[in-house]
């Protein structure tokens, strides 16, 4: 009896050995599963609103987080909008660009020093903006 038992318990565990990655990973795929995070530093969104709608609603994010945007300016050639802003010790481009009329692709890097980006910082203004968005 205690061999089956034994035997038992160790095909049990072998058989449940994947599921805790598949249960953690899937656990994780609630609020952030719409941004992507790349290895050179920005985090990514595409929304389906206008150009004109996403920089409101990233300006009202920016202000309600207390981050100061020191510039503002339009690529006259692409419709892109790029933002400037620093906080004390993070200095942060945002990139808004109009995929179509009612889609737009929002890109933002948030770095500490040279080396360091903060995903943390860009993924919350992205999911802050969303938020404005409605």
């Amino acid at each position: 009896m205690r061999y089956i038992y034994i035997a038992g318990l160790m095909f049990t565990s072998l058989s449940f050995q994947g599921c805790i990655p598949l249960i953690t990973s899937a656990a994780g795929v609630g609020g952030s599963a719409a941004v992507s995070n790349s290895m050179n530093g920005t985090t990514s969104r595409t929304f389906t609103a206008s150009a004109a709608k996403v920089r409101v609603a990233a300006r009202r994010a920016l202000s309600r987080m207390k981050i100061k945007v020191l510039s503002e300016d339009m690529q006259a050639k692409n419709n892109v909008i790029l933002f400037i802003a620093k906080t004390g010790e993070r200095q942060i481009h945002i990139q808004i660009e109009p995929i179509s009329a009612n889609s737009t692709r929002m890109e933002v890097e948030a770095k500490s020093s040279i080396f360091f980006y903060d995903h943390a910082t860009a993924e919350e203004i992205i999911l802050q903006t969303n938020k404005y968005l409605g």
